[in-house]
């Protein structure tokens, strides 16, 4: 992934408000019935909750997010879980501190 493009994704209130929910889901997610939040993620529907924006708004920002290789996403049935990608975020980290 291109560096612009990660710090585009990056470039936004609310997608970096996303990035910390999914950094300890627990603390910000009601408990999950079918997905644990380690291994599967958090729902799409909590996160367009959480953040009071509208559906294509939040599907938008996830996408742009999952294209920097930031977040990973699950399909359970009809429902799309997402977590934060520890490899996606290992190389931003890398970046920073080798390049930047």
């Amino acid at each position: 992934m291109d560096q612009v493009e990660i710090f585009k994704a990056l470039s936004n209130k609310t997608r970096l408000q996303i990035l910390g929910w999914l950094k300890a889901p627990e603390l910000h997610f009601p408990e999950q019935p079918n997905a644990d939040f380690e291994n599967v993620g958090v729902c799409v529907g909590q996160i367009q909750l959480k953040s009071g924006l509208s559906q294509s708004t939040i599907s938008e920002y996830l996408s742009i997010l999952q294209r920097a290789d930031l977040i990973s996403s699950t399909r359970l049935g009809q429902w799309t879980y997402y977590k934060r990608n520890k490899e996606g975020l290992e190389k931003l980290s890398e970046i920073i501190n080798t390049e930047l």
